[in-house]
């Protein structure tokens, strides 16, 4: 039996407790940007589902913008949908909203409830891989899994 470290045992029991059959790995490489988790898997960059996390200027809601490696987020297209001008959370708030650090943001098993965006752009391919609770920790999944375990309908993010 493999060992995970404990912030990626607790994605891996949040994908077994919502019937999720995905294993969550943990590599020797850093997978904390798009680009480096792309070489650690051996995919295009596209493929990595990038969790960043925003908060929104009036309320300080938490905001979850899961887009496509390769694409920069709109903040003024998410805080229409949102309701409200966003803007970047620093890593202090990222790791009180979500219960992880910057670069290992999963897109389930957070603190918080959290508003969630899927790029649209993810469904391009038929499978993709997310962080997994730790800088060196992913999974693989497809872009269908990824709205059902979001419970989030994909929109474009750019």
């Amino acid at each position: 039996m493999i060992t995970l470290k404990p912030s990626a045992q607790k994605v891996q029991d949040a994908l077994n407790a919502a019937g999720f059959s995905n294993q969550v790995i943990e590599l020797p490489a850093s997978t904390k940007t798009a680009a480096d988790a792309a070489a650690a898997v051996g995919c295009e960059v596209g493929q990595i589902a990038k969790s960043l996390i925003f908060a929104g200027k009036e309320t300080g809601r938490p905001v979850l913008v899961i887009a496509s490696g390769t694409n920069r987020v709109n903040e003024k297209t998410i805080g229409m949908w949102v309701g409200e001008p966003i803007g970047k959370a620093d890593a202090d708030f990222v790791r009180e909203q979500t219960g992880f650090v910057i670069g290992g943001v999963p897109p389930l098993a957070h603190t918080s409830p959290l508003t969630t965006f899927v790029d649209i752009d993810l469904f391009r391919y038929a499978r993709i891989w997310a962080a997994a609770g730790h800088p060196n920790a992913v999974f693989e999944l497809t872009p269908a899994d990824l709205a059902r375990m979001t419970d989030s309908e994909p929109v474009l993010v750019t």
